[in-house]
């Protein structure tokens, strides 16, 4: 029996992308979600595992770690996905805001990786976790600075686990830029993002689905980050 993938924040962008990929290769998967969206119920109705999670805090973590040990006895991969986007602003403290992302962006990771250690090394094949982190890991942002540095601590659990788990587990983040813009995004935004990379599109879901699937079947990369960047470091 294939075992399943974990795909943390499955709701929308990238996760859900890759969660109607893996359903329509006949892959198991098990996703996660905060707040229930239609294309939750859609995965749902085509066969996949939905868990609602709350990553914010660590009872919520340990509470979806006993659930999701509860579902299965293995996994073929994790893919942590899951995150939030919190700028620094006078709405919020910086306490709140610091705390909020390395819990959901380090802390929550680091957790279950370690809880799930047993659950990918059970059984056969190649094992894999990918974490989702960010084209801020390198440049930083005046903006998000938590969020930043948030990022560039599970970029840092890449190298710190693909160490603890080799060789059974390989492990390796990717980076990405612009991907796809959002639904309010004005023409201005959208044209001065576009000139921040050297290609200057807006590649769409698609290319970190890709990206995704080449470390899943790449049996020799462990302990690397892919720059899903469209060139824009070298502007």
């Amino acid at each position: 029996m294939t075992a399943p993938i974990l795909i943390t924040g499955a709701g929308q962008r990238i996760g859900l992308a890759f969660a109607q990929h893996c359903l329509d290769h006949q892959q198991p998967i098990i996703v996660t979600y905060r707040r229930r969206k239609t294309a939750i119920d859609e995965l749902e109705r085509n066969g996949a595992v939905c868990l609602h999670a709350d990553f914010a805090t660590n009872d919520g973590v340990a509470d979806f770690l006993d659930r999701l040990t509860a579902t299965t006895g293995s996994l073929r991969a994790i893919i942590h996905n899951a995150s939030d986007w919190l700028p620094e602003s006078r709405e919020m403290t910086p306490e709140h805001v610091i705390q909020t992302m390395l819990q959901v962006h380090t802390t929550a990771p680091y957790l279950i990786n370690l809880r799930c250690r047993s659950l990918l090394e059970a059984g056969e094949g190649p094992r894999d976790i990918i974490h989702m982190t960010d084209y801020v890991v390198d440049k930083g942002s005046a903006k998000h600075i938590a969020y930043a540095a948030s990022k560039a601590g599970m970029a840092n659990l890449t190298l710190s686990f693909a160490r603890l788990l080799a060789p059974r587990v390989k492990v390796n983040s990717v980076a990405p830029s612009l991907i796809l813009f959002n639904d309010h995004d004005d023409g201005d935004y959208r044209a001065k993002t576009l000139k921040k990379s050297l290609l200057e599109v807006e590649p769409g879901t698609g290319v970190a689905v890709e990206t995704l699937q080449f470390l899943l079947d790449n049996s020799y990369l462990t302990g690397h980050t892919i720059a899903l960047d469209g060139g824009r470091h070298l502007k």
